[in-house]
């Protein structure tokens, strides 16, 4: 039975295949072998996917855009229901679709797949960690996999990593995606790739959930909301807004709750409590304008912008009349401090697993499209400073090596 590995992510998706030929990535959007986790579904007529939802988003297109679907794996959110003009979906069928838009593109013979999944869809509540995996489970067998089964994406990414080795060595893969960060401490190395049964080489494994998305969300919190009331004072000054609009226009998967009647007709109401009702007519002029989705956008351009610049305007004005703030690399890292503080945690914790000292790691391995962020890259040099750094495909390197584990399984 012919075989793939789909790498479900947050914010991009790849789908692998590995035979005699090699391995390699399918084109799932022209030539593109990566899929942005995006769904538009439009007023009246067909989901859209991937670029061409964004573009049907930005274009002003009657519909809903969905990203991030992936968070909703292990919550209550994934039996919800959002409504699309005269229809509602749940958020299971949303994460269907689009997973079937992903198989159309295999072979028919392809009746086999191993999934990535993080260490923990959930962080510290196995049940609902348990949900998320046999939910998605349901979903690739309910689209036509006969047989699916689990790679954790850190040990895929190892996978694709063992293929570049010519001598053994121990490697800590760092996987920063955009919903979870993983690690996994491995031995590694061309003798070892043919073994059966690699999970004596797994020295330490673990994950959290936090990634580009939850960066994105702390630095709309810091650097952009409050253009549009978040923090403000009301009552003269005895009272602060509410903070529950700005999280959910804050978090990807979470931006269409602010469309609801309620919260326009909540937002009007508060405009006679706060100090500054300039700040509620931006927030008022962003949702009718229905542009979460792409303030959220453009912090995440200026996040990425800042790995390579010192400085970044965040362009509000075009989406609620705000002022367009100067978001600076040092401000951005010391907003983002408390989540790196929580990935050093997590690969200290990792090494503590496996009982070595930083000094005894080999080789890092940086992966995932939140990878690059320069504190990212400064605080592996600091823990690891013996280490060899390197990096793989951003996006593509645990669907690589889920097809590696395809084959191993299947064949």
């Amino acid at each position: 039975m012919r075989s793939c590995g789909i790498d479900f992510g947050t914010s991009n998706s790849t789908l692998g295949l590995a035979d005699a030929a090699g391995v390699r990535l399918v084109p799932l959007e022209g030539a593109e072998v990566t899929l942005p986790s995006a769904v538009f579904w439009p007023t009246d007529g067909a989901p859209q996917f991937g670029r061409a939802a964004i573009a049907a988003y930005l274009e002003r297109d009657e519909g809903r855009l969905m990203r991030a679907l992936k968070s909703t794996l292990g919550s209550g959110l994934i039996a919800e229901r959002t409504r699309v003009g005269a229809r509602s979906v749940s958020f299971r069928e949303v994460v269907a679709r689009f997973l079937a838009r992903m198989r159309a593109a295999l072979p028919e013979t392809t009746g086999a797949v191993v999934l990535g999944r993080p260490v923990h869809f959930v962080d510290d509540d196995p049940q609902a960690d348990a949900r998320a995996e046999t939910v998605l489970a349901e979903i690739a067998r309910e689209i036509g996999f006969d047989a699916v089964s689990f790679q954790y994406e850190p040990i895929a990414a190892a996978l694709h990593h063992e293929t570049r080795l010519s001598d053994e060595e121990i490697a800590l893969i760092v996987d920063i995606g955009g919903g979870t960060s993983d690690v996994s401490l491995l031995r590694l190395g061309p003798a070892r790739r043919a073994q059966p049964d690699r999970s004596a080489d797994i020295l330490g494994n673990d994950g959290i959930r936090l990634g580009g998305t939850d960066f994105d969300r702390m630095l709309s919190l810091a650097e952009a909301l409050p253009h549009l009331g978040f923090g403000a004072a009301t009552k003269g000054g005895t009272g602060t807004m509410p903070r529950h609009y700005y999280l959910d226009l804050a978090t990807w998967h979470r931006i269409n709750v602010i469309y609801a009647r309620q919260t326009l007709t909540d937002l009007k109401a508060l405009r006679h409590e706060i100090d500054r009702p300039e700040l509620i007519d931006r927030f008022l002029r962003l949702i009718d304008g229905e542009n979460g989705h792409a303030l959220a956008m453009e912090v995440e351009r200026a996040k990425i912008a800042l790995s390579g610049a010192e400085a970044e305007r965040l362009m509000l004005s075009p989406l609620c009349a705000a002022p367009n703030p100067v978001l600076r690399r040092t401000a951005a890292e010391a907003v983002l401090a408390p989540a790196l503080a929580r990935l050093e945690a997590l690969i200290l914790r990792v090494l503590a697993q496996a009982g070595l000292a930083p000094s005894q790691v080999d080789s890092v391995f940086l992966t995932g499209g939140s990878s690059r962020l320069p504190a990212l890259t400064g605080l592996m040099t600091r823990l690891l400073p013996e280490a060899r750094h390197s990096r793989g495909d951003d996006f593509g390197s645990v669907g690589t090596g889920l097809a590696l584990e395809a084959r191993r399984r299947h064949g």
